[in-house]
């Protein structure tokens, strides 16, 4: 296994199961670390469980893969990171500009998915012939 693969995928697990856990308990506290948001909807309060659950998700997906050797499935499995870390950093940045909503986590989270888009997208240089769609 890769060093470099291997902290990679901790560090996503850690992050994210963790970010999912809180979202599960308290939604609430999140949206306001985030978005700066007090007294969300019980509609807002269901959304960010829904995603706190898939955080969690993704989060022991990456553990369980962190001693994987490449294969297709360790692929799939960076490129949903790396499709998910550029999405919430490009809604994030939406966020601020068009709704203009931030809390105190806002700019600290972009920066840290950004660089986990970057980091991980390096990581898929290790595949060779492989793209996104398949095999060359």
């Amino acid at each position: 296994m890769n060093a470099k693969r291997k902290l990679f995928l901790v560090v996503v697990a850690a992050v994210e199961a963790a970010t999912g856990l809180g979202l599960l308990l308290r939604p609430s506290v999140g949206f306001a670390l985030l978005l700066g948001l007090e007294g969300a909807a019980v509609e807002a309060i269901f959304v960010g469980r829904v995603a706190g659950a898939a955080l969690v998700a993704i989060g022991v997906a990456s553990w369980m893969a962190r001693k994987d050797e490449l294969n297709p499935s360790l692929f799939g499995l960076l490129i949903g990171i790396l499709i998910y870390n550029t999405a919430v950093s490009i809604l994030l940045l939406y966020a601020v500009a068009a709704l203009k909503i931030a809390g105190v986590m806002l700019w600290p989270t972009v920066v840290f998915h950004a660089l986990l888009a970057v980091w991980g997208g390096l990581l898929l240089r290790d595949f060779p012939g492989e793209t996104p769609l398949g095999s060359r």
